[in-house]
């Protein structure tokens, strides 16, 4: 009896280390990677960025200029700085303390949008708060939305940036999103077609 019991209790410890492992596994595919749609030109776009450098305003251009979508550009009241390193300072200090930065200005009429694109540069690891202030503000019902991330970054945390804005609009469909490195946009028209937005 009790060498059975030994044995059950190893068995219940494999099994949940094997789905401790698929679990695992499972979170490093975003969720927007599982959902597809019909193309459709009848849709509506939005293509709403955070830009500091430029980068990101660049990548935001040319997937409006191949979409036709409207561009919004995200900005808050109190601009970052310019200087690199004291925005580093400032980005970082909003991260750790959770801070929503206050923005200005706001999207007309976004009931009238099917498909937003939301982008914004990776900054410490991850979205920019204005990003958050953005997609978590109650003025916006994102929950019928298309929603496709788009970044730009320097080597590294694309995924974790794309998955972020994914997660602050769980009620939306998401579709695959896109990083460029700088203002590199290669494969941008690839990837649109491929998500069926454009033919």
């Amino acid at each position: 009896m009790k060498h059975k019991l030994l044995v059950l209790c190893g068995l219940s410890a494999i099994l949940i280390a094997l789905a401790a492992c698929s679990k695992d596994k499972g979170s490093d595919t975003p969720l927007y990677r599982n959902d597809t749609i019909e193309y459709d030109a009848n849709r509506k776009i939005l293509i709403a960025y955070f830009s500091w450098g430029g980068n990101t305003q660049h990548l935001a251009e040319e997937i409006a200029d191949m979409t036709g979508g409207m561009l919004f550009r995200i900005e808050t009241v109190n601009p970052n700085p310019s200087d690199y390193n004291e925005c580093t300072v400032v980005a970082r200090n909003e991260l750790d303390n959770g801070i929503r930065p206050e923005l200005k200005g706001s999207v007309d009429n976004l009931d009238d949008y099917d498909v937003m694109f939301v982008g914004c540069p990776v900054w410490w690891h991850t979205a920019p708060m204005a990003i958050w202030s953005f997609l978590e503000t109650s003025d916006y019902d994102f929950s019928d939305k298309i929603i496709i991330p788009f970044c730009t970054y320097a080597s590294t945390y694309r995924e974790e940036t794309l998955a972020k804005i994914v997660e602050l609009t769980p009620a939306s469909l998401h579709l695959r999103g896109f990083g460029a490195t700088g203002r590199n946009t290669n494969g941008v028209e690839n990837w649109l077609r491929t998500i069926n937005i454009i033919r």
